[in-house]
């Protein structure tokens, strides 16, 4: 008994189509919906008992193209403005074929996999500054790899016995910015260190942690007998792509002694283009550094990274010797350290592909160009916006991300009504979030097929769905 196919020239044949399908939809994602709501026909028709005998997979494949490909996300749409989803690339998507041929697992042993995955933290690394040796590893993505980043911190903190004899009564606490992503809080929740222990530093009106404020914080705790062990700053903010000053953050930490981390999940990729390096400065003075190359990066989901500057304090951290995983020196087995002592994976896929190939193909250069591209857009979508009386722009634009709204009475309601008449038209997905306490229209240019029509489409379709709001209800 095998799943291999008894006739390989029709698998093959499927296959073609599937690659030629595929093209043809990315080809063409400009001339179809951005997105559009799954029909309930659709979803019971998925929901089927669990297959007991074979299918044709030509019907297999006709149910993917009737009940799947219609209705994604819509991130590789250029109109896709909601959320800060990278677009993928062509080079990226093959890569994943390539890789799911090999069926690798990372998770340890001497293969060439593995020296790639090495090799694109290598990368890295030198993008950002960091040394040579800097450890690292691919995940999931930026959640995961802050996480990764505070298990090593708490373990430096405490020592390699935490991981044996838990905190006891150690009073760890940490610091970051008010704007910071929610994931923070929750690797700190998830670490077992509890939400209360992390201090959210007010922001300045640029969306930037106050200094002065984070350094009182600091003084405040350890006069309580708190043990302050880690700062986090942020390099990118949710809701308006702020970077926090990283260089000013990297002093406090190194003269309060707290391990520096940032979560530099979309703007680490910043530094691929020369004139917005700057909003990195600081960043090579981390200890850890999170990131994903899915976003501006536009490597196909999921790929993040957490870089680690001292590989001894990240194995540390993770490292762990079991009988049926036992390293040698020849062989297979060889190879140690593996990627399993750097984080909590064991079984890894072949991740790292895509992302050596899409760094490959199309060369730093380039991916800088299309960084660049994406806040020139936005810088023209910050523009029109100004130049309309019926919008306001409620925060600056320092790289990608606009806020805006429609003016008016009852303004939350009406403009979170308009950026669900847009999405369900297909015109166009944005998102909404909170500015100084208003709803906001959110609108972030990542995707490296986004240009100046299409960010002037998203405005006339919000004034149109305004007007026809406002005729209908009376706002």
């Amino acid at each position: 008994m095998t799943l291999d196919p008894s006739d390989w020239t029709s698998l093959r044949r499927l296959g073609h189509r599937m690659v030629d399908d595929v093209f043809d939809h990315l080809e063409q994602v400009r001339d179809r919906p951005v997105w559009q709501k799954m029909p309930q026909e659709a979803r019971e028709a998925l929901r089927t008992a669990v297959p007991r005998g074979p299918a044709d997979p030509v019907d297999v494949y006709s149910d993917y193209m009737r009940l799947v490909l219609p209705y994604p996300t819509g991130n590789t749409h250029p109109r896709f403005m909601g959320w800060v989803h990278g677009g993928g690339n062509p080079v990226g998507m093959l890569a994943e074929l390539l890789a799911a041929g090999l069926n690798a697992n990372l998770g340890g042993r001497d293969h060439a996999p593995v020296e790639v995955e090495r090799q694109v933290i290598r990368w890295s690394a030198e993008l950002l500054g960091l040394p040579p040796e800097t450890s690292g590893l691919l995940v999931t993505g930026t959640s995961i790899a802050n996480l990764i980043g505070l298990l090593v911190a708490r373990t430096a903190a405490l020592g390699p016995e935490v991981r044996s004899a838990g905190l006891r009564d150690a009073r760890l606490v940490a610091y970051t910015s008010a704007k910071a992503h929610g994931c923070v809080a929750r690797a700190m929740d998830m670490a077992g260190l509890g939400t209360e222990a992390l201090r959210l530093i007010p922001c300045d009106a640029g969306h930037r942690m106050n200094v002065a404020a984070l350094a009182a914080a600091i003084a405040e705790d350890r006069a309580r007998g708190q043990k302050p062990f880690l700062l986090v700053g942020t390099a990118g903010t949710v809701d308006i792509g702020a970077f926090d000053d990283l260089a000013a953050l990297a002093g406090i930490a190194r003269a309060e002694k707290l391990w520096f981390h940032v979560d530099a999940a979309f703007g680490a990729m910043a530094a691929l283009a020369p004139a917005l390096r700057p909003f990195l400065a600081g960043a090579e003075h981390a200890d850890s550094l999170a990131f994903d190359f899915h976003k501006w990066m536009q490597v196909p989901y999921d790929a993040g990274c957490i870089l680690v500057r001292d590989h001894a304090a990240h194995l540390a951290a993770f490292a762990q010797q079991v009988a049926y995983l036992r390293r040698e020196a020849r062989g297979l087995a060889g190879g140690h350290p593996w990627p399993c002592d750097l984080g909590p994976d064991l079984s890894r896929g072949f991740r790292a592909l895509k992302v050596w190939m899409t760094w490959r193909a199309y060369g730093s250069d380039r991916l800088g160009e299309v960084v660049a591209q994406t806040c020139a857009v936005a810088r023209a979508l910050a523009a029109r916006v100004d130049s309309e009386p019926a919008l306001e722009r409620l925060a600056p634009v320092p790289l990608n991300i606009v806020c805006f709204r429609m003016r008016g009475a009852d303004a939350d309601t009406l403009n979170r009504e308009i950026v669900a008449d847009v999405q369900e038209a297909g015109i166009a997905a944005p998102s909404t979030t909170m500015i100084d306490g208003r709803l906001a229209i959110r609108a972030a240019i990542v995707n490296h097929r986004t240009r100046v029509e299409d960010v002037e489409m998203l405005v006339d379709a919000v004034l149109e769905a305004a007007r026809s709001r406002q005729a209908l209800q009376g706002f």
